[in-house]
């Protein structure tokens, strides 16, 4: 029996698709083989040595510590594109009401209440002030065209924006599904200059962290409007705030108030509601439940941020999963201490991504004991598991 530790308020839905007879599931176990979260701190804790795994039910992963998870052989696992249009809706309808001054126009009608039958002529008379444009032929440049920027592109095409996308890491998956409407951006300072709206959409990273900074802000064409539903340190804040005072920007829409965007008349930040949908839960539960099933089960990995995609059908009787440092003559050193316990390979694997690897083994029998202690001793090996 495995056991899957909660945090937060993971969808029935998602919960439901674990093997009851086979995995465990509550808040309160203090050693489990695996985690799943949505938005609790968990680098800030010490994790149990018997984690195995971790499934962000989310796409962003910053709450985990995935580094050490990386060295002790954890397989962290997210869930990209689960709630891809729900932030995609918001994103739009926070665009919409920018350009039409819609929050404005509905704080002006509220402050008339008591006014009576004067109602009708104040409108009128001040309706003016709310003036906004169409976003028809307006350019909005995408920077990170995954899951949600690939739709916010598609969409924003569809109200007949002019769009241009920049992303130098655009998968073939995601370029296949990319409107033809949609034009790339040869850098990204040719985006900042073309655009009118700039909207982010990738994870915060080292190479990410303050991406909007005082030189790009430099490029953004004077009165544009920045949207950032990702993440909020990919913006240099006190240079987003010093652009909206000179008027570099007009209107800063985001999903992250701090307590100097809240003070600010050109920010409207809505309360981190990206994925704030009954939707987009039960998505992000279905996926990562199923993905640490697979993985706990079988040894598979799918969407993991840290150790390479890997999926095996299974045969033979036990199947063997090593996480291992991605050198020279691992596998080698492998097959020979099951050729010399006299136990055949059915079947086998082998994955890396940049300095370590995974190998899935599936083996006629059973390892013994000394088998095992062989095979933990090879120099390079991080983690190993037999599944039955």
């Amino acid at each position: 029996m495995f056991t899957v530790k909660t945090y937060n308020k993971i969808s029935k839905k998602g919960l439901d698709r674990l093997d009851k007879e086979k995995i465990q599931v509550s808040d309160s176990i203090a050693e489990p083989d695996a985690i799943i979260l949505r938005s609790h701190p968990l680098k800030e804790e010490t994790l149990a040595a018997s984690v195995c795994a971790i499934g962000r039910a989310g796409a962003g992963v910053n709450n985990v510590q995935v580094a050490d998870c990386t060295q002790k052989g954890v397989v962290v696992f997210n869930t990209p594109g689960a709630n891809a249009n729900a932030v995609k809706e918001l994103l739009l309808a926070c665009l919409l009401l920018g350009a039409r001054n819609i929050i404005e126009g509905l704080e002006f009608v509220k402050s008339l209440d008591g006014k009576g039958a004067e109602i009708p002529d104040l409108v009128e008379k001040e309706k003016a002030r709310f003036k906004g444009y169409e976003l028809r032929d307006r350019t909005l440049g995408v920077i990170g065209l995954g899951a949600i920027g690939m739709l916010v592109a598609n969409e924003a095409s569809e109200l007949g924006m002019k769009v241009i996308g920049y992303d130098p890491f655009l998968s073939v998956h995601n370029a296949w599904r990319l409107s033809r409407n949609v034009k790339p951006a040869e850098s990204l300072k040719q985006l900042l200059q073309q655009s009118d709206f700039v909207t982010l959409h990738m994870p915060l990273t080292d190479q990410t962290r303050n991406l909007i900074n005082e030189e790009n802000i430099d490029q953004f064409r004077k009165g544009a409007v920045l949207l950032n539903f990702a993440r909020d340190l990919i913006v240099d804040e006190d240079v987003v705030l010093s652009a909206l005072d000179s008027g570099k920007l007009s209107l800063y829409l985001c999903d992250f108030p701090t307590e100097k965007t809240v003070k600010h008349s050109k920010v409207w930040a809505t309360p981190h509601l990206g994925a704030s949908t009954d939707e987009a839960e039960e998505n992000c539960a279905i996926m990562v439940a199923d993905q640490i099933q697979d993985f706990l089960l079988n040894g598979n990995i799918t969407n993991s941020v840290n150790f390479p995609n890997s999926s095996l059908e299974r045969s033979g009787a036990v199947r063997l999963t090593i996480i291992h440092k991605n050198i020279p003559n691992m596998v080698g050193q492998i097959t020979k201490v099951l050729a010399d316990q006299s136990i055949n390979i059915s079947e086998m694997m082998n994955k890396s991504r940049g300095e370590l690897a995974y190998t899935i083994v599936d083996l006629d029998q059973a390892l013994s004991p000394d088998a095992l202690a062989q095979l933990s001793a090879i120099e390079g090996i991080i983690r190993l598991r037999g599944i039955t």
